[in-house]
């Protein structure tokens, strides 16, 4: 690795070392070599072009997907020191034409463009004015139409290198890729192979947790009571549930938001920069939200709907602990989701094949939510990872419920299922098991059964509970669209017959993530007073992982802070004062006698 690398590592972002896979990837582009690099978000994917743009003598032009993540990056870049900007639609198109004249006499080291500017004749001229060194494609995923964000106007990527008088070195970067669109995006890119450098895709930080079987908002809401201080992303699967949970929580007295495409510009902008600049602690969207989105202190990302498939699924709870700080990554699991989600599969424009393939991910993703195995290490082997070992800290792993038989009771259910020959709804289950003078149950003589009233101890609610858990464990399934029916599963049929039994874990807690200690909370008022001061969120000043290191660390000197991860010399400068004087204050502080 070059020395030069290092020094820019160390003056610019206040890293000693590189992370894994950081130092190949970046060895090889200062090399000349093309090169892919597939990452897990937080692996520090950034860094990989940031450096080489530093050391090339031309300009980097860095392909993303999203105006906001442009707008963070240059913000970060600046604060280091970095001489950034961004060209897309939030621009006037004299900005825009400034800034492109500008970056063709070097003024910049990285210019971040969206993929649809590609698409303009005019644009790609102006380019080509440029001394483009390096192209680096973040989330290079969405160029294949097996990946899981497919956008067309990554297809326009590949002619515009071709146009430059002098090929620039190309680096593609992605936390989501199979096999599959790994050799897709080779092959359309016109990279090796042997060119591909994966890290793994584990994120050790990050605890997974399936919640099925129990009452989704009963877990939500005693989870975000118990963690109310700390930011994180709730997501659900339609507009209707965002309004209606944010709407819940917000009467729960907490900090809420809501993100979802039925908003207005301003109010998603709203929410978003609210969320951000962590004056919103939870934000409930739809998947509308989030892509390149660098808040790196989200705690917590809980799905109350299950996604439609694993690579959805991993990117949108990859966004809790970009830091390295542990954090929850939990999915509320409803039988039916598998519905919504066959729904929207079948509404789409995609061909048959790719219908298919969709209907392909899904059982994959039903398959997580049902696997009792390791939830990391299912991941893992659904991209490639080899054997992956059991991580020992997800839910799976770390299980210690007791199971009570509840077989008999299982047996009733399936029995009045039966005996209703399949063609009720859960509802009516309940009402005759339970037993109910219901006007529809007498009406369709169904008080005459012999299931009518055997479950009569309990209430119709705690029944149609125990329903949600036959459901979600596949002794029973829906069928239908709008009003689904119950029917048995052929796993149902073994438990009917006696010959298997069916057991079941009480309910999951919801916990409390690690307290925070008073010089952590304190330092945190001086990022965000100084964040609020210059118009940046607060993680771009510094990291939760900084501020944790400098109250455990407590430096005094510039040499001390210096040595902090992620303190360079213009952080030093800008911000060494303001904190360091807020920890003296506060050792003094615990000095003085009470």
């Amino acid at each position: 690795m070059d020395d030069a690398a290092h020094r820019a590592l160390k003056k610019y972002f206040g890293y000693d070392e590189f992370r894994r896979g950081q130092d190949q990837i970046i060895t090889r582009l200062l090399d000349g070599d093309d090169t892919i690099g597939i990452m897990p978000t937080g692996g520090g994917k950034s860094l990989c072009y940031q450096i080489p743009a530093l050391l090339f003598p031309g300009v980097t032009l860095v392909i993303s997907p999203l105006i906001s993540l442009m707008k963070d990056q240059v913000d970060a870049l600046g604060n280091a020191g970095i001489q950034a900007t961004f060209i897309n639609s939030s621009l006037s198109f004299t900005e825009g034409k400034e800034r492109l004249t500008a970056a063709a006499r070097g003024k910049y080291k990285l210019v971040y463009i969206a993929p649809e500017r590609l698409e303009v004749p005019d644009f790609v001229r102006a380019l080509e004015r440029m001394k483009v060194s390096l192209v680096a494609i973040d989330e290079a995923h969405c160029i294949s139409q097996w990946g899981h964000d497919f956008r067309p106007s990554y297809r326009s990527i590949p002619a515009m290198i071709t146009r430059f008088s002098q090929k620039p070195v190309v680096v593609a970067l992605t936390a989501t890729a199979t096999p599959n669109v790994t050799a897709d995006i080779c092959q359309l890119l016109g990279i090796a192979q042997d060119h591909v450098i994966a890290t793994g895709f584990a994120r050790d930080n990050l605890n997974f947790q399936v919640i099925r079987g129990q009452s989704a908002d009963v877990f939500l809401f005693d989870y975000l009571k118990k963690n109310q201080d700390q930011p994180g992303i709730v997501y659900a699967a339609t507009r209707k549930e965002v309004d209606r949970l944010s709407a819940r929580l917000a009467e729960k007295g907490l900090a809420v938001g809501r993100y979802h495409a039925g908003l207005s510009e301003q109010e998603r902008a709203m929410s978003q920069e609210r969320f951000l600049y962590d004056d919103l602690t939870v934000l409930v969207a739809t998947n509308a939200f989030g892509m390149g989105i660098n808040k790196s202190n989200v705690r917590f990302v809980i799905h109350y709907n299950m996604p439609r498939n694993i690579e959805a699924y991993y990117q949108e709870a990859g966004r809790a602990g970009r830091d390295g700080e542990k954090s929850d990554c939990i999915l509320l699991f409803s039988p039916q989701d598998i519905r919504l989600q066959k729904f929207f599969i079948d509404q789409s424009e995609m061909d048959d094949a790719l219908k298919h393939a969709e209907y392909h991910k899904l059982e994959q993703m039903i398959g997580y939510c049902h696997t009792e195995t390791c939830l990391q290490g299912y991941i893992l082997r659904y991209f490639g990872d080899k054997d992956p070992d059991n991580c020992g800290h997800c839910g799976n792993c770390l299980d210690t419920r007791e199971q009570s038989d509840v077989t008999i009771e299982a047996q009733k259910v399936l029995s009045c299922v039966k005996r209703l020959r399949e063609r009720y709804g859960k509802m009516m289950v309940a009402k005759v098991l339970a037993g109910a003078s219901d006007q529809k149950v007498k009406t369709f003589h169904l008080n005459r059964l012999s299931t009518y009233g055997i479950m009569q101890e309990q209430t119709q609610k705690q029944i149609s509970e125990f329903i949600d858990f036959l459901t979600a464990e596949q002794y029973l399934v829906q069928q239908g669209g709008a009003y689904p029916v119950l029917a048995l599963s052929d796993r149902s049929l073994a438990v009917l017959k006696g010959e298997a039994k069916v057991y079941k874990k009480g309910s999951v807690r919801a916990e409390r993530l690690a307290v925070d200690d008073a010089l952590f909370e304190t330092l945190k008022q001086v990022r965000k007073a100084l964040a609020q001061k210059e118009y940046v969120p607060p993680y771009i000043i510094f990291s939760d992982q900084s501020l944790r290191e400098m109250s455990a660390r407590l430096p005094s000197t510039d040499h001390e802070f210096l040595m902090i991860k992620g303190v360079g010399q213009q952080k030093l400068e800008k911000y060494g004062q303001a904190f360091m004087k807020a920890i003296a204050e506060y050792q003094e502080a615990q000095q003085e006698p009470v």
